[in-house]
């Protein structure tokens, strides 16, 4: 047979390693890319706030203006802030607003999904002025007591996974809508009621 003369073994195998040295470097960016593209989060988008349109701490209005102008109204992804009926309502709603004007004008939007009532789900984070590092309204929102993590709907958030643990140290440190006998009652009233039915 003719794969058993000598070195002609030797001499395929240092033609096929001469050929994977050619081609290797064209092979592996079409590689990486197709596995890349493929699990990747959609980039943020820079939009700017609409002027009064922080309507409580869980949904806001924002814009951008290139050919055309777009204005998005927001729901934050995987959390839920008191009703404007409910106790702490405006101070949820002024805590967020403290928190985009710690910015320096820009919000950078990382959309998830339309919900029933026509809002961009997303997730919005604020460079914060003189510094290099931006506030993730969504897991700050819960962290400072402001939000209850809306567990049902956090699955689909690109950075959910942080919110179980922020309420929870919001929790343990008695902080805004779970601080005080009162609110701790409704925190857990209201955790119950997001699990039981899904309220929006």
């Amino acid at each position: 047979m003719w794969w058993k003369k000598p070195g002609l073994v030797a001499l395929l195998i240092l033609v096929a390693v001469g050929l994977l040295i050619r081609f290797w470097p064209e092979l592996i960016p079409s590689l990486a890319s197709r596995d890349i593209t493929s699990n990747t989060m959609p980039d943020s988008e820079v939009y700017y706030l609409v002027e009064g349109s922080v309507y409580d701490g869980d949904t806001l209005r924002v814009k951008r203006c290139g050919e055309q102008c777009e204005d998005l109204k927001i729901r934050l992804c995987g959390i839920d802030a008191p009703e404007m009926d409910q106790p702490m309502s405006a101070a949820a709603r002024n805590h967020l607003r403290s928190l985009i004007n710690q910015g320096d004008g820009t919000l950078l939007v990382l959309p998830v999904e339309q919900d029933r009532y026509g809002r961009t789900v997303a997730e919005i984070f604020v460079p914060v002025v003189g510094q290099e590092s931006e506030i993730h309204l969504t897991s700050q929102m819960v962290m400072d007591g402001y939000a209850y993590h809306y567990e049902r709907y956090s699955g689909g958030c690109p950075n959910g996974q942080l919110l179980a643990g922020v309420e929870e140290q919001a929790r343990s440190l008695s902080a805004g809508v779970c601080g005080g006998v009162e609110a701790i009652g409704e925190c857990e009233r209201r955790a119950e009621a997001i699990r039981a039915i899904g309220i929006d």
